[in-house]
């Protein structure tokens, strides 16, 4: 009897350990999303782009969108997981004609394992960072004046890293960013996953760590802010978002509110602010960036 008791135990632990790492897999390789809009759709004018991550890993594709008239300054996108580019959720295209028309240069990329990009595995934040400091090394050579960065979820978490790490960005917006990758896990992986919470989280987050090597206690923006001020941030989070809580914006606006904003926008769930607000928020990081340009508005 205790014979049988002990395979019974071993089988469910290899059952545990298989549908962990099963899972864990799947986070890391999410399927890519065809770049299905070209801008000149749009009645933008563009040049497709190829630069390298800083970190020289991979080869990453996406558009210049050049202002139209003087260009004030140069924005540098970055989408959410399980997106691209175009992030259609947020409507990321439509905003940059908005941007562009309002005298901003505008670049938009896909992070690696995205799009066009190369790449096989997601980090959520941690390789991508070097994603978005490949597209400043590429915006240092070909554009003038100052750089700022606009986010979405991960995108966002990663442009708080990427500017800790870079003086050339002057300020960043941060639509819906989580403030702990590693306590972000914890607590939602099992929405995700659709697995019990217990054992399947924190083993997800050892395999993630000591499997695939790569460390989320790494992705922490709550710490990253401390690098970026005095530079301005401006927080963007909807009071309904059930996906990242509006808390981690909160919070982290709190920690330098000399520099930080932070606009809780009623009504929007996860990144769908813009779309809800379409007007406001334009406004809202033209004046931003406007500010980081020179401008009086």
């Amino acid at each position: 009897m205790g014979m049988w008791i002990g395979y019974i135990v071993l089988m469910v632990l290899i059952g545990i350990g298989a549908v962990t790492l099963w899972a864990v897999w799947k986070l890391m390789h999410p399927a890519r999303k065809p770049v299905q809009l070209a801008p000149d759709e749009e009645g933008l004018q563009y040049e497709s782009i190829a630069f390298r991550s800083r970190d020289q890993a991979v080869n990453l594709k996406g558009w210049f969108l050049p202002a139209a008239g003087s260009p004030k300054m140069t924005i540098i996108f970055a989408h959410g997981y399980r997106s691209n580019r175009l992030q259609k959720k947020v409507a990321a295209l439509e905003l940059a004609k908005s941007l562009v028309q309002r005298h901003y240069n505008v670049v938009m990329f896909d992070f690696r394992n995205c799009g066009d990009s190369e790449g096989r595995l997601t980090t959520i934040g941690l390789d991508e960072q070097q994603d978005i400091l490949g597209a400043v090394d590429w915006c240092r050579t070909f554009c003038k004046g100052p750089i700022g960065l606009i986010g979405y979820s991960m995108g966002a978490a990663a442009s708080l890293l990427a500017a800790a790490k870079c003086e050339e960005v002057s300020g960043v917006i941060a639509d819906s960013p989580f403030s702990d990758l590693n306590r972000y896990l914890l607590d939602n992986l099992s929405i995700w996953s659709k697995l019990p919470k217990y054992p399947f989280s924190p083993l997800m987050v050892l395999a993630i760590r000591f499997i695939m090597k790569k460390n989320p206690q790494l992705v922490k923006p709550i710490v990253s802010i401390q690098q970026i001020y005095p530079r301005p941030v401006m927080f963007i989070h909807g009071d309904q978002d059930e996906t990242i809580p509006c808390a981690n914006s909160e919070m982290m606006s709190q920690r330098f509110a000399e520099a930080f904003s932070y606009w809780k926008v009623p009504g929007a769930k996860h990144t769908g602010s813009y779309k809800l607000y379409p007007l406001e928020y334009t406004n809202r990081v033209d004046r931003f960036f406007d500010r980081l340009a020179g401008g009086q508005s």
